[in-house]
């Protein structure tokens, strides 16, 4: 079959639900619903009111979702070129553009009413912000402008705990702003292993991802660098009081395991390394933010 007709084929195929689903990208944002679940329960010494765990996961949810669709459209066509993304839903044309940035809309808009209706007005204009931070600045701009991308848009991914946390107190706090410190030091080690594993698609496609613009030793190094740099920044929740000694133990063994795959991309042969220091980067963070829930609850006198 031609390639045109394959193509008239998908764009005739009607989207189901998996299709709009895949769209909000939902392992990424169940992630995010973690660290704002653990920023939430972070922010107080007692039980959080079930409305507002529930309104303040929904709002957050649907305002990261749709974040993740306009992501989908604004990328599409670097996504049609990289054997990672190619079979995404408008990449492929099962899902329009047009349709894309509908139900972005009604995410945008669902989610806004929901964090200014049952939860505040802080929470809900931060997560806005979080997401034009997200679609717009990072997705249009700085990810075709800089190699420095990631660095600077990784603030809108590591926003999660501070709405949380404000969800519940209607204000800032330092100990919130500490999480978002954590998440903003681990995202550049954890997307660049990504990025290294997948340089000749980045290549193709143009965009200018650190080992397309510096060379992947470079990456490499830089991975290491700030991977040692988030083991120091994991420390302070501990320093400053605001853990206990299971954090200690349990992020200190975290960080051991991510400093061990970061040293074996940088100094070992094995082309698998990238992939496996990036599969264990979510693991990482993802356990550390339990580690977190479980030190927050349980008390262990030493």
């Amino acid at each position: 079959m031609p390639a045109t007709a394959k193509t008239s084929q998908v764009a005739t195929q009607r989207a189901t639900w998996r299709d709009y689903y895949e769209l909000t990208k939902p392992r990424v944002v169940m992630l995010l619903l973690l660290t704002a679940l653990v920023g939430m329960c972070l922010a107080s010494d007692s039980w959080i009111a079930w409305q507002t765990l529930v309104a303040g996961i929904f709002g957050i949810g649907a305002l990261s979702s749709a974040a993740a669709v306009v992501n989908h459209v604004v990328d599409h066509r670097i996504d049609s070129q990289m054997a990672r993304t190619f079979n995404r839903p408008v990449a492929r044309g099962k899902v329009s553009v047009v349709k894309a940035l509908a139900f972005a809309f009604v995410l945008t808009v669902v989610g806004m009413a929901t964090l200014l209706l049952f939860v505040n007005a802080l929470t809900a204009w931060l997560t806005f912000a979080s997401l034009l931070g997200y679609a717009v600045v990072y997705t249009m701009f700085l990810k075709r402008a800089t190699p420095q991308n990631i660095v600077i848009g990784g603030l809108a991914g590591a926003a999660p705990p501070l709405l949380g946390w404000t969800a519940v107190t209607g204000e800032m706090h330092s100990h919130a702003l500490l999480l978002v410190l954590i998440i903003f030091t681990w995202t550049p080690p954890h997307f660049w292993a990504l990025a290294i594993h997948r340089e000749k698609d980045y290549a193709k496609a143009e965009i200018p991802m650190l080992p397309v613009t510096h060379g992947v030793s470079f990456t490499k190094t830089s991975v290491l660098l700030y991977t040692v740099l988030l083991c120091v920044i994991c420390l302070l929740p501990y320093l400053v009081g605001m853990t206990g000694i299971i954090y200690l133990v349990g992020s200190s063994l975290l960080n051991a395991g991510f400093l061990y795959y970061a040293w074996k991309l940088k100094f070992g042969k094995d082309p698998k390394t990238a992939m496996q220091t990036f599969k264990f980067s979510i693991v990482h963070l993802m356990v550390l933010f339990v580690v977190l829930l479980v030190d927050h609850y349980v008390s262990i006198g030493l």
